[in-house]
């Protein structure tokens, strides 16, 4: 009767060993090439905004659409600090050379998208010296997600979420 019980034990130990953990390892692995590649789209992206100087609706739809090929559906934010330049105000600096200060003021995504949609040309156009921000997370639950929750209900808690973010300093007017 004990050898019995102690031979389950180790059948059943040795299914963990061969299946779940080989799994959670492959299950991670694909997690890590979502985020490579999540991080590296997003960061051509904004690349491609610096650059351009606008952001049109097929380089949006595009960069949707390569995100999610990742089988994951992710939440994007963007935000534009656009350069407001107010050169009559006179500075408390004290800089003869600089006659005013320069504000920032943000823009979203969905006034963003909006102004994609209803744009005749289908584009936003930023200017030198605008900032972009761009960033993505995971809304659904990879498969090692799963299986970490279901382990961790044991050992803790441990959360996981596939994300990325990428900004830069606009270097060309759009046209």
């Amino acid at each position: 009767m004990n050898d019995t019980f102690i031979t389950i034990i180790a059948i059943f130990l040795a299914a963990i060993l061969m299946f779940i953990f080989p799994l959670m390892t492959l299950a991670d692995r694909n997690d890590d090439i979502s985020q490579l590649t999540v991080q590296t789209t997003t960061s051509e992206f904004v690349d491609e905004i610096r650059r351009t100087g606008k952001l049109t609706e097929q380089q949006y739809d595009n960069f949707v659409t390569s995100i999610s090929a990742t089988g994951n559906a992710y939440e994007v934010e963007i935000e534009f600090k656009i350069l407001d330049e107010n050169p009559s105000k006179k500075t408390a600096q004290g800089s003869v050379t600089v006659i005013g200060e320069n504000v920032y003021y943000s823009v979203y995504t969905t006034q963003i998208t909006d102004k994609l949609a209803s744009d005749s040309k289908h584009q936003y156009l930023l200017k030198e010296g605008d900032i972009v921000s761009v960033n993505v997370k995971n809304t659904s639950t990879t498969l090692a997600q799963t299986l970490r929750s279901f382990y961790y209900k044991v050992t803790g808690n441990d959360t996981y979420i596939i994300s990325a973010s990428s900004a830069g300093t606009v270097t060309v007017n759009g046209k």
